[in-house]
């Protein structure tokens, strides 16, 4: 289970496992998308309100520039 306004761990291992030449215009733009709007929602998330899954994801895609360690 994902944080609020947050991407969960499934749907981006999901979506990074899909190369992009077999994806859509379409799921490409949604990729994109949800990519961005996900790292904006892990910069502003203090590291103590986020579920250790949500950790993880954000130390594994490299959005865990929120340094704030409790």
């Amino acid at each position: 289970m994902s944080d609020v306004g947050r991407e969960s761990l499934t749907d981006k291992v999901t979506s990074a496992a899909k190369p992009d030449s077999e994806k859509s215009y379409i799921e490409q733009a949604t990729d994109y998308v949800k990519g961005t709007l996900d790292s904006a929602a892990s910069v502003v998330q203090p590291q103590q309100e986020k579920s250790t899954t949500q950790k993880v994801g954000d130390a594994l895609t490299g959005d865990n520039r929120n340094k704030d360690v409790a």
